[in-house]
């Protein structure tokens, strides 16, 4: 929800966002789409930018934009996401040489906010990260390039339970985007969204 929090701050807009989900339950697994800029989503980003809605309400509001966003996680995880079946569908067409004007449109939308967390490890223990170690480096671990010209490309990454590190990536011929100026309002987002909670 930060994320679109801090691109709407910056943009006044909202744009079509992929979240990647593994599909690791499945033989040969790879991913799933999760379109996290959904209703729920944008309701409670309109509600943290005004002044007029109580802190009950945008509390209200991400928790329902959080369960829906689980909802989706969890539904690309086990099978029930939408996107690869499209891809399937396109690449059917194209085999017949049947041009289908609906998955054209669907598929060649630009996916402005690409996002994906690393896992940290995969092991049931890993030692603690130490921030201060990374103080001066945006994330201690990769990231990955904008899809679109005008877009982001955000990785992140959970090393425990009270630390987050994220990747920030665009592309510096692109007047709009700015990785600098979109981790500052990231992370006042954040703190907004933190300070809805008295923390």
């Amino acid at each position: 929800m930060a994320l679109q929090l801090a691109y709407y701050k910056e943009n006044k807009k909202f744009v079509q966002t992929y979240e990647a989900s593994m599909t690791r339950l499945y033989l040969n697994g790879r991913t799933e789409t999760v379109r996290s800029c959904t209703i729920e989503a944008t309701e409670f980003v309109k509600a943290m930018v005004e002044n007029s809605v109580s802190t009950e309400e945008k509390i209200r509001l991400l928790k329902r934009a959080c369960a829906k966003h689980q909802t989706l996680y969890r539904d690309a995880m086990s099978g029930k996401g939408v996107d690869r079946h499209l891809f399937a569908l396109y690449v059917t067409c194209k085999g017949l040489k049947y041009e289908s004007e609906f998955l054209t449109n669907v598929l060649m939308r630009p996916w402005t906010l690409s996002t994906s967390q690393t896992p940290h490890t995969q092991l049931d223990y890993s030692p603690d990260a130490d921030l201060e170690v990374f103080r001066n480096k945006i994330s201690p671990g990769g990231g990955f390039g904008p899809v679109s010209d005008d877009g982001y490309g955000v990785s992140y990454i959970f090393p425990n339970n009270s630390k987050i590190f994220f990747h920030v990536s665009s592309k510096k011929s692109c007047a709009s985007t700015n990785s600098e100026r979109f981790v500052k309002t990231l992370e006042e987002s954040m703190d907004e969204m933190k300070a809805l909670f008295g923390l």
